[in-house]
């Protein structure tokens, strides 16, 4: 396997990590800690910083190495999770508290800008889609050690025990990412020379392009019919009356796998075909693989369906966020990588926002077989966009690795 590859999984699992932590063992461990569910409610704010880093990533671009801010945010994740044990333990969330798990945040959205323009400069076009395929599965991973395995842990040597071993994890992780090699696209090449250089040069790049507007929407689009599915679909689990068992079991770990499965094979799907045809072709499945929770929905209850509603979104929803990742990843200059990037991925966190709002209220008004069907067809004004694409998409990506 190619040693880049390598270096992407490492990476990737020091991305998702903090991540997991914050979003999934925080608000476990906080209701342990006796803290109300209206705090534990406004958890929800300190996600904010992964939807605004846009706004520091030139900084990224113009100071220093990608592999310096990296390790210099995972060594303050470490510092600051033990602070963040110590602190909770009042049953309450104190302003300094606050401002910790605020810092934490920021510090893991740095890290992903960094890690993001990282593996921009480091790959070439036909490696791309592969590496995403490698990233999507150990981003998963990540998240089900800081968020699964963490809290069984805890249940074993206690939670101070707990938060000391993903202490230690972080830590490892800075000095194995130490190791990586600087992109050799960028060794003896100056960065931009200014802030105000590193902001408007991204941007004055894309829209040089021609369709900027169109490809800009398509990006906002692309996954929007995931994006609203995702929110309902363990609340239709629930009222179908299934176990918090079989929930854990089948959507929560069955349902990773298969996304870790469509994203493998849309990695080597996309060496093959180049990013323009998967693009259209897994976005194309990602968008009809909703359409069996409309069947599961719309039939008399079965776990048979449920489980095949699952296993088959999963699959192919990791297989159109390889081909869209690869595109993202694609667009962006080496130079620039860290504002770009940011821009983009803040573009398509707005979609994921603005449809998981909606998705409530759109399947308690109509309920769940038309709610699900209408997922497939918010996702279909994204193709429309695609000649525009087009132009932007590499015009050969296919070479295998």
């Amino acid at each position: 396997m190619n040693k880049k590859f390598l270096w992407i999984a490492l990476f990737y699992l020091a991305e998702g990590f903090p991540y997991g932590f914050i979003n999934d063992a925080l608000p476990v461990y906080f209701r342990f800690q006796g803290i109300s569910l209206q705090e534990i409610g406004l958890l929800s704010l300190i996600g904010l910083p992964w939807t605004l880093k846009f706004l520091w990533s030139p900084l990224v671009d113009v100071f220093g190495r990608r592999k310096i801010w990296i390790i210099s945010c995972e060594a303050l994740l470490a510092v600051t999770l033990m602070a963040v044990c110590y602190l909770s333990r009042s049953g309450s969330v104190s302003t300094v508290l606050w401002i910790l798990l605020f810092g934490m945040a920021v510090f893991s959205a740095t890290q992903d800008i960094a890690i993001d323009a990282y593996a921009i400069e480091i790959l070439e076009p036909s490696e791309i889609g592969p590496a995403n395929g490698v990233r999507v599965t150990l981003y998963r991973i990540a998240l089900i050690l800081a968020g699964g395995v963490l809290i069984a842990v805890a249940g074993f040597i206690g939670w101070t025990g707990a938060m000391a071993a993903a202490a230690c994890f972080m830590v490892f992780l800075a000095l194995a990412i130490s190791l990586a090699p600087e992109p050799l696209s960028i060794k003896g090449r100056a960065r931009a020379q200014s802030l105000a250089q590193a902001i408007a040069t991204p941007l004055k790049q894309f829209y040089a392009k021609g369709g900027f507007w169109a490809v800009m929407l398509f990006i906002l689009l692309f996954k929007i019919g995931d994006y609203a599915l995702a929110p309902m679909a363990k609340a239709f689990w629930v009222d179908r009356h299934f176990t918090p068992f079989q929930i854990g079991l089948v959507p929560g770990t069955v349902g990773v796998a298969g996304t870790i499965l469509g994203a493998l094979l849309g990695g080597k799907l996309i060496s093959r075909w180049g990013i323009f045809h998967a693009l259209w072709i897994l976005g194309g499945l990602q968008a009809i693989s909703n359409l069996v929770y409309v069947l599961a929905a719309a039939t008399e209850p079965s776990s048979a369906m449920m489980y095949a509603a699952v296993i088959v979104e999963a699959v192919c929803g990791g297989l159109g966020t390889a081909s869209f990742l690869s595109f993202l990843m694609s667009i962006c200059d080496k130079e620039h990588a860290a504002t770009q990037y940011a821009l983009l991925s803040a573009l398509f966190g707005l979609g994921r926002s603005l449809a998981g709002a909606f998705s409530g209220y759109g399947a308690q008004h109509v309920g769940y077989p038309v709610y699900f069907a209408g997922t497939f067809f918010v996702a279909l004004p994204a193709f429309v966009l695609l000649p525009w694409v087009r132009r932007w998409a590499p015009a050969n990506t296919s070479n295998a690795v």
